[in-house]
């Protein structure tokens, strides 16, 4: 049995994008990794630029000046303005050719088209230079760029409306076991309502993929063999959830290993989510889960979010932690580390009660994970721990 953090060095070691691009819009790339590199077709800014509200100035000696004229943003207007002549200039316009310097409002008196400063002006002061972010022809975004808000943004400004991207990987979800009954059925004694699949379905979603196709399999080798199979060889990634322990109805490892896929790690030394396999077939990735709801969602947040970005070209993605301090106290039995559901306000963090792996209404209700190592078994309050953030 392999710890936490050797499991997650395991994925990062054998998970690597398959290289497939995909060219999308700027406005549906949030998330993606781009591909290659952008090479901005355009100056930004395209001109010189005003930073405030103020006067562009040919600067003179004396500091008076006569006021020709006015310059909003997007006035395509370019006075040439001999020394001692000014204009009345917005942020965001474009700044006369002739101009040397933008004076802010505050610094200048005006009396009709005279304009006196009431301090020293330098030359250049609050004037953009003409390709101060990026030049024309100079990378942009290299490859390898995780596509924010801000980086969609950036492009937008360069007017690029598409970016070559890695593919993400397709995703088939396979929940197993006979006691399942989909929601809005009835449900007879010794069966409860599945869970997982819609559960899996919206995390997946959260962190900018989606599942593009979900098997429900009963406890029976051949089913799930078949199912498995198929699975396998049409997505490239594949989460089953139940039967992977060793329980006599439990069949999904012994139809791994007759499928032929590699298993790189089989069980954690963690807490939820012990009976955790990772394997690769091929160009398929497999993750078998444990069937308990908040071991499956742990594990999914941590190793298969991990596996995820680094297959769609996000190479040096790694979970993040931040230090957060504990307003609670803790004790753990045994000598598992463990992901413990926890609430973060403001810059401290507090765990919650009820952390059993069974059970979701503490998961529900929880904003983040708690690592606790193996070699540490006490929380006190006051104690700076590893908190991950859950996305929302």
């Amino acid at each position: 049995m392999i710890s936490a953090q050797q499991a997650l060095e395991i994925v990062n070691q054998n998970c690597k994008s398959n290289s497939s691009s995909v060219t999308v819009n700027l406005r549906d790339a949030l998330g993606f990794v781009l591909f290659s590199d952008i090479k901005s077709p355009i100056n930004m800014p395209p001109f010189r630029q005003s930073a405030m509200d103020g006067y562009a100035l040919n600067m003179n000696a004396k500091g008076k000046y006569k006021i020709i004229g006015e310059i909003k943003a997007g006035d395509p207007y370019n006075p040439e303005l001999k020394s001692g002549e000014a204009v009345r200039i917005y942020t965001g316009a474009a700044v006369p050719d002739s101009a040397n310097t933008v004076v802010i409002q505050e610094r200048v008196k005006t009396h009709g088209d005279e304009l006196e400063l009431n301090d020293i002006a330098s030359l250049g002061d609050n004037i953009r230079p003409l390709g101060e972010q990026v030049t024309q022809n100079q990378v942009a975004l290299k490859k390898g760029t995780n596509l924010t808000a801000a980086g969609i943004g950036f492009l937008t400004t360069l007017g690029i409306t598409t970016v070559s991207v890695y593919k993400k990987p397709s995703i088939a979800i396979i929940c197993t076991g006979s006691e399942l009954v989909k929601a809005g059925n009835p449900l007879s004694h010794g069966r409860i309502y599945e869970s997982n699949t819609i559960m899996l379905e919206t995390a997946l979603n959260s962190l900018g993929f989606i599942c593009s196709k979900s098997y429900d399999v009963k406890d029976n080798y051949n089913d799930t063999y078949n199912v498995l199979d198929l699975a396998i060889n049409s997505y490239d990634l594949v989460l089953i959830t139940g039967g992977i322990s060793v329980g006599d109805y439990d069949f999904v490892g012994k139809a791994l290993n007759n499928l032929g896929v590699n298993q790189l790690f089989y069980k954690v030394n963690q807490k939820p989510g012990k009976p955790l396999f990772y394997g690769q077939k091929g160009g398929t990735t497999v993750f078998a889960l444990p069937g308990n709801p908040a071991a499956a969602l742990s594990c999914c947040y941590i190793y298969v979010q991990t596996a995820l970005q680094l297959l769609s070209g996000n190479e040096s993605y790694k979970p993040t932690f931040i230090k957060k301090k504990s307003t609670s106290e803790f004790l753990k039995k045994g000598d598992r580390a463990q992901f413990l559901k926890a609430i973060i306000v403001d810059d401290s963090v507090s765990i919650l009660e009820g952390q059993s792996s069974a059970m979701l209404q503490t998961f529900a209700l929880a904003n983040a994970l708690v690592f606790l190592p193996e070699d540490n078994s006490v929380i006190k309050v006051g104690d700076f721990l590893d908190v991950m953030q859950l996305p929302i």
